[in-house]
């Protein structure tokens, strides 16, 4: 599969290729699909991809007019996407988020990031495998596992199950080339965790840059979508897609800037001056080689001009943030269902319950003790002290006691922390971003992250796109 035509290609040479007449948005859609045949569904059955959109072929085409006509859209004109299977499309395609329960479920709408993204010229090309309800339905579930998608499986390594969560379709997806760039989503750590996995790009932003309507729920407080992709480039053009205010999604209405094209901000001397906090509360969760990575990659940094602060340590996140996200699960659940209509089966969170029971043998493979936790022991009202304390505890201890006095103390740009330290910017609602830094000898791959304060994307892009022209780390896998 080395000989694939569009190996590693990124939307601006995908953008050039189409303009010179080398491929059409028809050809990159076609190639993909037979990617996915030959990758995804055979071969190494990565099954990362759900569902395959039957009406790719006739947006690449239409797109493919317009081009013709003198009319792009935007850097994502005839660019085939790959989206979460927990994000609404109001077309053929099913929205299920790995649930048999839902798994017949047609969403009456887009989603208000899916209409982004057709406005931009996206071509939604197919629906990508998931932890199950976002990883939000049993304790012991394996990441990248659905009883709808089965398990899908890390390109990289021989840790095959390793594929981080819940966006693990995306990531592996994006990984593997099937498709130019992938949506995922996250509540803590799940558009993270599965780039540093894949060896991508993953964007966490700020809560409520990107609408959450039209997406399958966990929480009103943590949840957001984001780009995955193979370099900062391309998250860039995607993440600048994907936002928007949205009237039904209030969490939009307060970003205290307009609509950004963050491609703006990417500068290879983006390092330069900048004050990078070293974030070590994590050295004793990492293996020697792992150190390693780190400590070359803050070395690269330093090289590159940044400004490296030690003792910048992020304090542990003590409320249990499980706490926040059970209350709020069955109301934002519940809510989400009501918008099925009247033809949907599953119409709450008991009827999700009722449905896994009935069929358990497909169902519950890992059980639902998290669904039995959300429904019979919280009333939904969000009106629990024990649900507002912790809320609020939260977000202090992640902002005002965490990222923002660290920022503030020390006047960081940034701070640095591996891939899996995501409690903070997830708990907070605060932007994160992670690149490729290195792999381990067994060959899985290994980022590391910056973070900051709320609406601080452009930094944190510019940040990244240095490091990752100082420490060109990602390589394909070989499959």
């Amino acid at each position: 599969m080395i000989d694939f035509p569009l190996q590693e290609a990124r939307i601006r040479d995908l953008q050039q290729w189409m303009e010179t007449g080398e491929q059409t948005s028809v050809s990159l859609t076609s190639l993909y699909m037979q990617r996915i045949a030959e990758i995804d569904q055979d071969g190494p059955m990565l099954r990362s991809v759900i569902e395959l959109n039957p009406d790719a072929i006739y947006m690449a085409t239409q797109m493919d007019q317009e081009r013709a006509q003198g009319h792009v859209r935007s850097e994502l004109h005839g660019i085939p996407v790959l989206i979460k299977d927990n994000i609404n499309t109001g077309d053929h395609m099913h929205t299920s988020a790995g649930s048999l329960a839902l798994a017949d479920s047609f969403a009456p709408e887009d989603a208000f990031l899916v209409k982004q993204l057709r406005n931009a010229g996206a071509v939604i090309l197919g629906k990508t495998n998931l932890t199950e309800m976002a990883n939000f339905m049993a304790f012991n579930m394996q990441n990248g596992y659905s009883a709808r998608g089965g398990q899908t499986l890390n390109p990289y390594g021989p840790g095959r199950l390793d594929v981080g969560g819940s966006s693990a379709g995306s990531g592996a997806a994006v990984a593997a080339n099937l498709c130019a760039v992938a949506v995922g989503t996250e509540t803590s750590g799940s558009i993270l965790n599965p780039s540093g996995k894949n060896s991508l790009v993953g964007i966490k932003p700020t809560l409520g840059l990107i609408s959450r309507t039209g997406i399958v729920p966990i929480t009103y407080t943590q949840d957001t979508a984001g780009p995955m992709a193979r370099n900062v480039e391309d998250a860039a053009i995607l993440l600048s897609a994907l936002t928007g205010k949205d009237e039904q999604d209030v969490s939009t209405q307060i970003s205290p800037t307009p609509a950004l094209d963050y491609t703006d901000y990417l500068d290879p001397e983006g390092l330069r001056g900048a004050r990078i906090g070293i974030n070590r509360a994590f050295e004793q969760q990492c293996s020697d080689e792992e150190k390693s990575i780190i400590e070359a990659s803050i070395e690269a940094m330093y090289h590159a001009g940044a400004v490296i602060i030690e003792h910048t340590d992020l304090p542990e996140i003590v409320s249990e943030d499980m706490t926040v996200l059970l209350y709020e699960f069955k109301s934002a659940l519940n809510s989400y269902l009501s918008t099925l209509g009247a033809h949907s089966r599953i119409r709450t969170l008991q009827d999700m319950i009722d449905y896994n029971h009935l069929h358990h043998q497909d169902a519950l493979k890992y059980g639902q003790e998290i669904l039995i936790k959300a429904q019979y022991e919280t009333s939904g009202t969000l009106t629990e002290g024990k649900y507002i304390q912790a809320r609020l505890n939260n977000w202090r201890q992640a902002r005002e006691e965490g990222i923002d006095r660290l920022l503030q103390e020390h006047q960081l740009d940034a701070i640095f922390t591996p891939s899996w330290h995501t409690d903070a910017p997830a708990v907070g609602g605060y932007p994160a971003i992670i690149v490729p830094a290195g792999y381990r000898r067994d060959g899985m791959p290994f980022g590391i992250s910056f973070m900051s304060t709320a609406y601080k994307e452009p930094d944190l892009i510019r940040i990244a796109y240095a490091f990752e022209k100082t420490v060109p780390a990602r390589r394909s896998p070989m499959l």
